[in-house]
C-alpha cells in the first residue's frame, strides 16, 4: 500500500546576487518533487508558451477580480504586467505530495506571511553587503548605478529577514546548498 505523502509551501528569498537561483537550480536537479507552481500572468503568450504549463495567461479584469476574491498568494506588478501565484495551483501541487518552491522578491514573501499562508521560508543572505556588491561586480552584468541600485535594495531586504523563519547565510556555495536540503528534508520529515 502506498501513501502519498504530504506536500508544503516553500519560499526562498534573498537579495540579487546572492546566489539564490544556484542554490534553486542545484536542488531541483536533484528533487523531482520539488517544484515551482504555474503563475498567473496578464501580459500575452511568447511564442511556444502554452496557457497552463508555462502560465496562466489572463485578462486584466479576471485577474483584478481573482486579486478581489483573494485567489492570490502572492501577486505583484513587473514591468507594466501583473504577475501572482494562484492558491489553487499551490493547493493542487500540495495535495500530490510535492513541495512547491517559490522564488519571489522579500516583498512578495511577506505578501505571504502577512496572509497567515503555512509555509517554510528560507532567507539567503550574503556574508555582508561589501561582498553582495563585489559579487555583482564580478557577474560583470550591470552598470554601476544598477549595482548600487540592487545593494540599496539588498540593505531593506536584510531588515526584513527576521520575518522568515530560517536565514542561510551564503558565503560557501556547497554548503548553503547543503544547508538549505537539510532545513527542507527536517520539515518534511515533520509532516510526515
Amino acid at each position: 500500500m502506498s501513501e502519498t505523502r504530504k506536500g508544503m509551501l516553500l519560499v526562498i528569498s534573498g537579495p540579487s546576487g546572492v546566489g539564490k537561483g544556484t542554490i534553486i537550480s542545484r536542488l531541483m536537479a536533484g528533487d523531482r518533487s520539488l517544484v515551482f507552481s504555474v503563475s498567473a500572468t496578464t501580459r500575452a503568450p511568447r511564442e511556444g508558451e502554452v496557457d497552463g504549463v508555462h502560465y496562466h495567461f489572463m485578462s486584466v479584469e479576471k485577474y483584478n477580480q481573482l486579486v478581489a476574491d483573494g485567489a492570490f498568494v502572492e501577486y505583484a506588478q513587473v514591468h507594466g504586467n501583473f504577475y501572482g501565484t494562484l492558491k489553487s495551483e499551490v493547493n493542487q501541487r500540495i495535495a500530490r505530495g510535492e513541495t512547491v518552491l517559490l522564488d519571489i522578491d522579500v516583498q512578495g514573501a511577506l505578501n505571504v506571511f502577512d496572509q497567515g499562508i503555512e509555509c517554510t521560508s528560507i532567507f539567503i543572505a550574503p556574508p555582508s553587503l561589501e561582498e553582495l556588491r563585489q559579487r555583482l561586480i564580478d557577474r560583470g552584468t550591470e552598470p554601476m548605478d544598477v549595482i548600487e541600485f540592487r545593494v540599496g535594495n539588498a540593505a531593506w531586504e536584510l531588515s526584513q529577514k527576521h520575518r522568515y523563519q530560517h536565514l542561510v547565510i551564503n558565503d560557501n556555495l556547497e554548503d548553503a546548498i547543503e544547508e538549505v536540503r537539510n532545513i527542507i528534508n527536517t520539515q518534511r520529515s515533520a509532516l510526515a
